[in-house]
């Protein structure tokens, strides 16, 4: 099944205020800083060759010019680089359907494409650790901010989400008190708040942050409160896949990614892709 968003980690009930954060971007920060993670060898690899797509904006994509560009291809690059192995380094688009039999006939050695990480795959590949997480989030309209605490200022309210989605079963678990107003897709919930029907939208905060700075939005909207991350509902996010008998590369992986972050590559691609943060 192919999963284009997957998001992660532990409910966080806490947030900052609405000015701040839509003043401030905030950095996802998936990396302890006091982790020492050991420094692969890598002499023996005869080259690097990451598989991705170009159909995933903005993480994977063709310009206006028909180059490869998009947040995975320069964090591809930034990871070769921290690695010691720009000059072995090759980045490939083939078809979504082909990932995995392009890995498994030695046509790459990582998949950077927003695979998902499940059972089913886990099966299948080695992952590194997440590199970007999606947390949930609402959006209200700017004539009518909420301030913290949001739970407290949502009960009773109605809350757009869409239905069937693990969105709205995160909603009524955890904000019991809101008045959940399952609609059918996000063009309706979308519609919904610009028209004040509903007193805030709840959803993936990065398909959100992408309404927000579109035209269509009509600059109607702020996010508010959170963000909210939960694994059992939204999986445990994004993570760069290798042969499932490949013990090197993750790991190579893991010490790259956390030398990005620590270097603030990670923040520079982050707000580059995401100009209306998400966190």
């Amino acid at each position: 099944m192919r999963f284009r968003i997957v998001v992660a980690f532990t409910l966080l009930l806490a947030g900052l205020l609405p000015d701040a954060r839509a003043q401030e971007p905030e950095i996802p920060l998936l990396w302890d800083a006091k982790e020492r993670l050991p420094k692969p060898d890598l002499s023996v690899l005869p080259r690097l060759r990451f598989l991705t797509t170009t159909d995933f904006p903005p993480f994977n994509f063709l310009d206006d010019q028909g180059r490869l560009s998009g947040f995975h291809v320069d964090l591809a690059r930034a990871i070769c680089a921290r690695l010691e192995l720009a000059d072995k380094c090759q980045i490939q688009a083939v078809p979504w359907d082909e990932l995995q039999a392009a890995l498994e006939l030695g046509e790459g050695e990582a998949i950077v494409a927003g695979l998902a990480v499940t059972a089913e795959t886990r099966a299948a590949y080695a992952f590194s650790r997440p590199y970007l997480q999606f947390p949930a989030r609402f959006v209200v309209l700017k004539s009518k901010p909420l301030s913290e605490p949001i739970y407290e200022r949502l009960q009773g309210k109605p809350v757009g989400v869409v239905a069937g989605s693990a969105h709205e079963r995160m909603l009524q678990d955890y904000f019991g008190g809101v008045k959940a107003v399952p609609l059918p897709d996000e063009e309706a919930l979308h519609a919904e708040l610009k028209a004040g029907r509903i007193d805030a939208a709840f959803g993936d905060g990065m398909r959100l942050s992408f309404w927000l700075a579109d035209a269509e939005s009509e600059k109607c909207c702020r996010f508010a409160g959170g963000p909210y991350l939960a694994p059992e509902y939204l999986g445990t996010g994004l993570a760069i896949a290798t042969r499932a008998d490949d013990a090197l590369l993750p790991a190579a992986f893991d010490y790259a990614l956390q030398e990005i972050s620590a270097k603030g590559i990670f923040a520079e691609l982050y707000l580059r892709y995401f100009p209306i943060g998400f966190y």
